[in-house]
């Protein structure tokens, strides 16, 4: 289809009329339009146009001037919208409808809502309640914002050196313009929202003294740790005063260094926004930048690759995977400085990735189309191109939100914290099957035949035991892998074997990453009120059954620092993320306010 012209909007314009002006209905669904068909300047002649239906074609934008000042009623549905933003100009609009676009997220559906006003309908559901609720959110983030920016301001800002790695070719360039994010939440489609959650306070006196010892058990001493950078580094046109970019995942590179067995990186890959960056944490430098205009990124992932030169030697380097809501997976070649690799891996944004542990080319990608995908990337040829192709596929009943291969098998089994529980799948694949539904479903509590809460923390802390949240309000779960699988039988739904609750911030919010150290036996996880829960479980694990069954409590709350122990101000705000190296030496946390913050262990 090419041009929009003003014989064509008049064949099917209603009421017939030899004049745009006249038209009230207009439709022009299934034509095959791109956004550049859409010419503003013929478009803004319909001035009486209440009634629009651009579905099932392939638009990815709306232009931002279409002069349709009138209209109340607006069919998208079936596009490749990747933006709402554009609506704002139609102040009017009663009724939306923007099902089946793969790259909008339920946050487009909450700013959509917070944009319009009027709005009645969203994809043919009761939009009112939305909009009060948006209403008191914007009111609560507007003033989170200003104090926070006012702090900011004062404070002068942070530096960042960057270094961009472009793209290797331009075919893996995404030209849309980046998101605007009124509300920046990764939540999946399929779940409601509470937009205005209730923060229950902490009154227990466990975080009352920053970075002090709380454990009972005198052998567990505070650990000391040291502040040492909080960088603005996700921010748009490196601007001091962005707040509004959101990080998601962090992941540290590998040691794999040869000769040198007890080596630890202290290089940490970070993603939010349309970039990700690599940073050195003792120096606090952003060793690279890479973007990519229109997405958001919500994962990353390392690999070690053994590759072979031209020269027919054998060579080690790190391949960092990137992946987020284009749902296109992004293998970058760090330090050659180029992206040498896109996975068209799924229709729907990608939640999160991971690595086997123990085949290196092998990533699992989890998305909000409910699948998760195995693939082998290959090795890359002497031009670093790879060849990525699908092994299985894994069918979820909701929105998968961490995967983990099982440690004592990985090769066997893998486990996934859901929107709707914990779920197992075989992965083994000398199987025949391709495509594979859950095996086993995971549940949280005795007598009860399903789940039905959420898993949005999930990791294994040793070879058998494994630390899951979400289910247990105020608490993270250790539970026995081995145990639990033994008493399965040919059950498809298991209670899990407890070992042991630790105690949690009591926050009704969800979507707090945890994370672990096996060899160090440790347990982390951020809160809302900026604050990093540390639990030693040595202790916990070494002790025979049967164990307490009193709530655990964290060995140290590592408190947001005070500005004067900076030299400037550093805001209290949401902990999402937080991950340590293996040796943990270093500690890296991610903010719901575009702050990337690093502790140093000493």
């Amino acid at each position: 289809m090419g041009p929009l012209s003003a014989r064509l909007l008049m064949q099917r314009g209603r009421p017939k009329s030899d004049r745009l002006g006249k038209i009230r209905s207009l439709d022009l669904s299934g034509l095959k339009l791109h956004s550049e068909h859409l010419d503003p300047k013929l478009l803004s002649r319909l001035k009486q146009l209440q009634e629009l239906d651009l579905s099932n074609n392939q638009l990815e934008t709306l232009p931002a001037n279409l002069g349709l000042s009138h209209l109340r009623i607006l069919r998208c549905a079936n596009n490749q919208l990747g933006d709402v933003t554009a609506f704002c100009q139609f102040p009017q609009l009663e009724e939306l409808s923007l099902e089946g676009n793969p790259f909008l997220t339920v946050n487009d559906n909450l700013k959509v809502s917070f944009l319009l006003p009027k709005l009645r309908k969203v994809n043919g559901k009761d939009a009112s309640s939305t909009s009060s609720q948006v209403e008191n959110l914007n009111r609560e983030l507007t003033s989170r914002v200003q104090m926070i920016s006012e702090e900011l301001v004062a404070s002068g800002g942070t530096q960042v050196h960057e270094a961009d790695i472009p793209e290797r070719s331009p075919k893996a360039t995404v030209t849309q313009e980046s998101r605007a994010s009124s509300v920046a939440l990764k939540r999946p489609d399929d779940v409601p929202l509470n937009l205005s959650p209730k923060k229950r306070v902490c009154t227990s006196p466990l975080a009352q003294v920053e970075g002090s010892p709380v454990a009972s058990d005198s052998s567990q001493p505070a650990l000391k740790l040291e502040p040492l950078h909080f960088l603005q580094c996700h921010s748009k046109n490196n601007n001091p005063q962005d707040l509004k970019t959101q990080l998601w995942a962090c992941a540290f590179e590998p040691a794999w260094e040869e000769g040198h067995a007890g080596a630890t990186s202290q290089t940490v890959a970070t993603c939010g926004g349309e970039a990700v960056c690599v940073i050195d944490c003792q120096t606090g430098i952003v060793l690279h930048k890479y973007k990519t205009p229109g997405e958001e990124f919500f994962s990353v992932a390392w690999t070690a690759l053994t590759v072979v030169t031209q020269a027919g030697h054998k060579k080690r380097w790190s391949v960092l995977a990137a992946a987020g809501l284009r749902g296109q997976v992004r293998l970058l070649h760090v330090r050659a400085g180029f992206c040498c690799g896109v996975i068209r891996a799924h229709k729907r944004a990608i939640a999160t990735l991971c690595f086997s542990p123990t085949h290196e080319t092998h990533l699992f990608t989890a998305s909000y189309d409910k699948r998760i995908i195995l693939w082998d990337i290959g090795v890359p040829n002497h031009d670093y191109e790879f060849q990525a192709s699908q092994l299985l596929t894994l069918d979820t009943t909701s929105t998968p939100l961490r995967v983990c291969p099982v440690a004592s098998c990985p090769d066997a089994y893998l486990l996934a914290g859901c929107e709707s529980g914990c779920c197992c799948w075989d992965v083994r694949l000398d199987q025949p099957q391709k495509r594979r539904v859950c095996e086993v479903e995971f549940v949280f509590s005795e007598g009860s035949e399903v789940s039905g809460r959420r898993v949005d923390g999930l990791a294994f802390v040793n070879e058998d035991v494994v630390a899951s949240k979400g289910n247990s309000f105020g608490t993270i779960c250790l539970w026995s892998w081995s145990q639990t699988w033994v008493s399965r039988g040919s059950q498809s739904t298991v209670a899990v074997v407890v070992l042991a609750r630790l105690q949690w911030s009591p926050t009704e919010l969800a979507y707090f990453s945890l994370s672990t150290c096996p060899d160090k036996g440790i347990v982390l996880c951020g809160d809302e009120e900026g604050n990093v829960w540390i639990y030693d479980v040595r202790h916990i694990l070494m002790q025979q059954p049967p164990l307490p069954a009193a709530l655990q409590a964290p060995t140290q709350i590592l408190k947001w620092p005070q500005p004067r122990a900076l030299g400037q101000t550093v805001t209290k705000t949401m902990v999402n993320t937080v991950v340590a190296n293996p040796t943990f030496t270093y500690l890296t946390a991610l903010t719901d306010s575009n702050i990337v913050a690093i502790w140093k262990r000493h």
